[in-house]
């Protein structure tokens, strides 16, 4: 299981939210591309980018600092936040080199253009699924559905999917922990047959055990994304990497 530093960008900064709250955000650096640096150096195999402004606009806002990230490490970035057509798919995927997409609204709202898009990058479109109360959440989580996690989800067994990032909203940068709701949500993912990235609440080495735990029984839960537990410093990021090798 990788355990994969999130980098979240907004007004050109890393900053984190609280439970997706535009109006509760904390700044923790105006470099992104430094911060890059610094956890490929502590020994990240894979980064999280996500594009907040973006996300709330509706198309691509940081995709010239996400290519100078991409440029300045040696390992894969995935990338979310605003990604609702094929020229933006194109422009993160082709110019910008991002090694996958992360779709969450277009992939509730227009199911045939999500399919087109994973038949046209094989392994490299992953389905972002954020979640309020098992529901989806859209358009940077500021609209819930009346659709259920799993119900989306349904729609795209088989396909070839690079994974499901499964984020439960209310986890999320409160420095709580990953409930057992979720933790079981993880599960129903994976025995669906979709690689799992694990999102939201991950905040102690005692969470990076839990999930390795879970991962050694379910061999499809292969990621957990870290954001402010690695910024605050309640989760050493080396240690993380070196549990969830073990």
């Amino acid at each position: 299981m990788q355990v994969i530093p999130a980098i979240d960008l907004r007004g050109g900064k890393c900053v984190r939210l609280r439970q997706g709250d535009y109006n509760q955000e904390t700044v923790f650096g105006d470099d992104p591309v430094t911060m890059a640096k610094r956890w490929a150096d502590e020994g990240a195999e894979r980064l999280h980018l996500v594009d907040l402004d973006g996300a709330r606009d509706g198309k691509p806002a940081h995709h010239e600092v996400i290519g100078q990230i991409v440029r300045a490490i040696d390992i894969p970035c995935q990338v979310g936040g605003g990604i609702r057509d094929q020229a933006a798919v194109d422009l993160l995927l082709k110019e910008v080199g991002a090694d996958r997409v992360i779709v969450g609204t277009q992939a509730l709202k227009n199911p045939a253009w999500f399919r087109e898009m994973v038949s046209l990058y094989p392994s490299r479109v992953a389905l972002g699924i954020d979640a309020k109360n098992s529901q989806v959440a859209t358009a940077g989580w500021l609209d819930v559905s009346s659709v259920s996690v799993f119900e989306l989800a349904n729609q795209y067994v088989g396909l070839d999917i690079a994974a499901v990032i499964y984020t439960n909203i209310a986890n999320d940068g409160m420095m709580q922990g990953i409930d057992q709701a979720t933790l079981d949500d993880f599960v129903k993912f994976a025995e669906l047959g979709f690689p799992v990235i694990a999102s939201g609440g991950v905040t102690t080495l005692d969470d990076i055990r839990t999930l390795t735990a879970l991962a050694a029984k379910h061999p499809k839960l292969v990621g957990a994304i870290t954001g402010r537990a690695i910024y605050e410093g309640t989760i050493d990021l080396r240690e993380a990497i070196a549990i969830s090798k073990s």
